[in-house]
């Protein structure tokens, strides 16, 4: 069974957008979602870190959104 997250969601959409956007950059997300997004993260990282060490991010609530409305994939080619 699964088990809901703080806000509600269940713990494995994030385990889905890891392993389908797990690779992108953190660089690239800002371009997307702007400068704070994932303000405790370097560039460098990786979105799969970020949702590993801190799911419950207040600056993921966009990007679960798109990826949610299947518009992720395109936005994250568009600024790559």
């Amino acid at each position: 069974m699964k088990e809901p997250g703080l806000d509600e969601r269940h713990r494995d959409k994030d385990g889905e957008i890891s392993r389908k956007h797990g690779n992108t950059l953190v660089r690239n997300l800002r371009k997307i979602y702007g400068p704070s997004f994932a303000g405790n993260f370097a560039e460098t990282d990786k979105l799969s870190g970020v949702l590993h060490k801190d799911p419950a991010h207040t600056s993921l609530t966009q990007l679960r959104k798109d990826h949610a409305a299947g518009t992720l994939e395109a936005k994250i080619k568009q600024h790559s």
